[in-house]
């Protein structure tokens, strides 16, 4: 898989080379027509976990962007309207993620997302404790953790 990324990265700099563009645009469009040359290369020769990861992390990041969006939106309301809608509460949130940086992206991810804050972790790694703004449901809370952030980080790093 590194190998890949490495070939990957030096076709997309070989066409930002030769283009003589060097805009995040020609970046994007060297990454994307060098990981179909390697994918066209590369078919049929055994297991290509690459091709099956870097769609996997585009997901993720657009998920995150998504979720980035509507939290900031939800909290903006919240500061602009006059009336109090907001639930605080903290969460114990069972975790299926085990590994090291698999916790820690979910904590720094819920973290970052506006009105959630990872408090803690458990000292058997299995449950994550999260502050948030709006909890109407802690089980639709947790689930929306479970089935988000943390399905997509299972899915990237497995």
């Amino acid at each position: 898989m590194k190998n890949r990324f490495v070939s990957n990265l030096l076709l997309t700099l070989v066409w930002v080379a030769l283009t003589g563009n060097f805009n995040f645009a020609n970046y994007l469009f060297g990454f994307v027509l060098s990981f179909i040359i390697l994918r066209v290369i590369t078919r049929g020769s055994g297991t290509a976990k690459y091709f099956t990861i870097v769609p996997k992390i585009i997901i993720f990041i657009l998920y995150f962007f998504y979720e980035l969006i509507k939290a900031n939106l939800q909290v903006a309301y919240e500061v602009i309207t006059p009336h109090y809608r907001m639930k605080p509460g903290i969460v114990k949130i069972p975790l299926d993620v085990q590994s090291n940086i698999g916790i820690t992206l979910l904590a720094n991810l819920i973290s970052l997302t506006p009105g959630t804050l990872s408090l803690d972790v458990s000292n058997d790694r299995k449950v994550l404790y999260v502050h948030a703004m709006y909890i109407n449901d802690r089980q639709e809370f947790i689930d929306s953790i479970k089935n988000g952030f943390e399905k997509r980080i299972l899915e990237i790093l497995r």
